[in-house]
């Protein structure tokens, strides 16, 4: 804008100027060719800056005089730029010229000063914007950092622009931005923080009537009564188990006990300890460090999920670092493909609470694995839903087969 601005202002500076200067100097030349017709006219010699048809007139201009009219024009004559001036005398042209290099000058200077004081304009205006914009670029990419925190799960991020804190300094649209980021952060740290809390309380209060009623279930006679009661109790119990379980992933205190892991028979024993028909296909064994309990939950709730809600054959493949379970199902919904796993959402009229894959992803999470979601047309059980877990690189130590 501001060179823009200077280019035009420059060019109508010059434009303006140069009008003027060429119509003075022609309105002097045609001066002097009115004075010059009055003494050809009335036979007195001529000055020695007129004549007829002299040389150096230009061809154009000469052509306009034959035809009876008069003219100027600004030309070149022995290495000079003069200004003509022509009228008609007796079927020739009779001339005038004036030296018009006083004029050029003139232009010339008024262009180097025109450039000269657009180049000192334009670099301290862009010294002084690219000053401006800086302070507010900078305030923009901490904005959007601190909000890239926030989606990342970091509730106790915060902007805190010193515009916002000082109410007596002058708010601009980046503080005002940067406020209600701030403002957005703390209520949903707020609505979180309760949710994690009810949650917690509401399972660690069910604990207590769960242990009576399953006590109290295995008290009752044998039959199918009982066995209805007991089912639910069991049912119940593992609900409160999980909702516990993802508690603490929300509160963030959850702790690793790392251990090397030689990967392909601990598949295999979580396959066997599902009690399903699960088939497990070693591709390329290799050994990981990982919390055992926290990877077999994982691997457990995936195969249970791909037992429930898809359909058989359900293969768990190891392939180096890469877990895969699959199955034939009908494929992830596409909810949970855009967006991840959601508690207490299923889709299909199947039976669930969405808490397996929830606590399987934030489990990964918390060993440094990650999981992705797929419905790949070419899966390794012909189709349907994959589940891949890969798992943090690190060294096996001797002995390890290598992946």
């Amino acid at each position: 804008m501001c060179c823009a601005l200077a280019a035009l202002l420059g060019a109508l500076v010059h434009a303006a100027v140069t009008a003027q200067t060429v119509s003075q100097s022609r309105e002097k030349a045609l001066g002097k060719l009115t004075e010059v017709t009055e003494a050809y006219e009335a036979g007195e010699p001529l000055p020695p800056y007129a004549g007829v048809d002299p040389p150096g007139l230009p061809g154009s201009l000469r052509e306009l005089a034959v035809g009876g009219e008069r003219g100027t024009m600004v030309s070149t004559f022995q290495d000079r730029p003069i200004m003509w001036a022509a009228g008609p005398a007796d079927g020739r042209a009779l001339a005038v010229y004036i030296d018009y290099s006083l004029s050029v000058r003139t232009i010339t200077g008024l262009d180097r000063a025109i450039v000269g004081s657009s180049v000192l304009a334009i670099g301290a205006t862009l010294l002084v914007g690219a000053f401006a914009v800086t302070r507010v670029t900078r305030r923009l990419h901490l904005t959007a950092q601190v909000a890239r925190r926030i989606s990342a799960g970091d509730l106790d991020a915060r902007v805190r622009d010193p515009r916002t804190e000082d109410p007596t300094r002058p708010q601009d649209e980046v503080a005002t931005v940067s406020a209600a980021l701030d403002t957005m952060a703390s209520s949903l740290q707020r609505k979180l923080l309760s949710e994690q809390r009810f949650t917690a309380d509401v399972a660690h209060e069910l604990r207590t009537p769960l242990t009576g009623l399953t006590a109290a279930a295995e008290l009752l006679p044998e039959g199918r009564p009982a066995e209805l009661v007991r089912d639910r109790v069991r049912t119940m119990r593992s609900l409160t188990e999980d909702l516990l379980e993802i508690s603490r992933l929300d509160a963030g205190s959850e702790r690793v006990d790392l251990d090397v892991h030689e990967l392909g028979p601990l598949a295999g024993r979580v396959a066997r300890a599902s009690g399903t028909d699960t088939e497990v296909r070693i591709v390329r064994d290799t050994c990981v460090e990982t919390d055992r309990r926290r990877l077999e939950r994982v691997l457990g709730n995936l195969i249970a999920n791909a037992h429930q809600h898809g359909r058989a054959p359900v293969v768990l493949t190891v392939d180096g670092r890469v877990v895969t379970v699959a199955d034939a199902g009908p494929g992830y919904p596409a909810y949970l493909l855009e967006h991840g796993p959601a508690r207490f959402r299923t889709e299909g009229g199947s039976k669930g609470h969405g808490l397996g894959l929830t606590i399987a992803a934030g489990q990964s999470a918390v060993i440094g694995a990650v999981l992705r979601f797929s419905n790949p047309a070419d899966g390794p059980a012909g189709g349907g839903a994959v589940a891949r877990l890969e798992l943090p690189a690190s060294p096996p130590p001797p002995g390890c087969p290598q992946a």
